[in-house]
């Protein structure tokens, strides 16, 4: 009789979204699977099956899973994980995570993988996605202009104002920009979106080019 062969990982894997080690995949087996191309990675340690069409709401629970549990509720993703969780940005290298000024950030410092930042923030600055706080899309917009250098600004916020269903427009951002009091770099974001503006106004080639006689 020939021998039994042991089932083939596409046969082990149970149809989900997100994989992450746990009681069902070590993260031994998640790597394997995803060398052998029945995973794809999505974050630190979370993979998705191929072809599936990744989310904002994907990629937020990828990211709280990196969240210890003691803060994920006192915590907001954004400035370039905002942007990433919109899909305007690439994968950050460690999440920028905003603190609210009443929650007292020295509590908090020994998050891994994470940066702190302690802001200020408007009911209307925070979304819920995937299970994780997350700036609004104007309100990653206006942090992204302020506090990003503008090789990374720059591409990520026409990423935004490309997506029409995140609702930012660049009027509306200048707005809010200069609405935004007496802050570090200010000037700088409004540059940024003023070169947003010249590459917007710019003409195609296509404008140049002649029109064949009818």
């Amino acid at each position: 009789m020939a021998p039994r062969l042991p089932p083939s990982h596409q046969q082990d894997v149970p149809a989900q979204e997100l994989y992450a080690p746990s009681a069902l995949f070590t993260w031994a087996e998640l790597q394997s699977m995803a060398a052998d191309g029945v995973l794809t990675p999505l974050y630190e340690k979370s993979f998705t099956p191929p072809g599936l069409v990744v989310t904002p709401r994907l990629r937020a629970r990828a990211a709280a899973l990196v969240v210890p549990d003691r803060i994920r509720r006192k915590v907001i993703a954004g400035r370039m994980t905002a942007a990433w969780i919109y899909g305007c940005a690439d994968a950050p290298e460690k999440l920028s995570l905003l603190v609210d000024a009443k929650h007292r950030i020295s509590s908090l410092r020994s998050a891994r993988g994470c940066i702190l930042h302690e802001v200020r923030l408007g009911q209307l600055d925070v979304v819920s996605i995937g299970g994780l706080l997350v700036t609004s899309p104007l309100r990653t917009a206006v942090d992204v202009a302020l506090h990003v250098e503008a090789s990374r600004a720059v591409p990520a916020l026409r990423m935004m104002l490309s997506q029409d269903e995140l609702g930012v427009r660049l009027r509306l951002l200048t707005l809010a920009v200069e609405a935004s009091g007496r802050v570090p770099h200010k000037k700088a974001a409004l540059r940024k979106l003023a070169t947003l503006a010249e590459s917007a106004q710019a003409p195609t080639a296509e404008a140049f080019q002649p029109k064949e006689a009818a």
